[in-house]
């Protein structure tokens, strides 16, 4: 990858504190979706930590990807941080192979489009 390709990754915490190493596990995992789809405007990750009597700890880990189109949304919950991230990103590779498929489908299949209006005729 060209080091000038930087691409942004925004990771924020919530209810968490965020270290150095889980930032940099976040970005590492996170490169596998740049590579896939190079026209990825930015990734924003959220972690939560969920600290319930009933439940336990429960992270949460949502990512959204701004991408050209619609974007892309995910939300995975795990007992573990690192397993959140992970399941996260599978997730949003998923995603982001089904869209990749389902516009190459369309531009390879292409639809007639009706129009309403009368279109003028031309005398040659």
């Amino acid at each position: 990858m060209n080091s000038q390709n930087t691409h942004e990754v925004i990771v924020s915490g919530i209810h968490l504190e965020l270290t150095p190493s889980l930032k940099t596990f976040v970005r590492e995992k996170a490169e596998r979706l740049f590579r896939h789809e190079e026209r990825i405007i930015r990734l924003r990750v959220e972690l939560e930590c969920n600290r319930s009597p009933a439940a336990g700890v429960q992270f949460a880990a949502k990512g959204r990807i701004e991408i050209h189109g619609p974007d892309l949304n995910a939300s995975v919950q795990a007992n573990e941080c690192h397993k959140a991230v992970a399941m996260l990103v599978d997730k949003l590779d998923r995603m982001l192979q089904r869209r990749h498929q389902l516009l190459r489908v369309k531009r390879n299949h292409p639809h007639a489009v009706e129009l309403a209006a009368d279109l003028p005729k031309v005398n040659a």
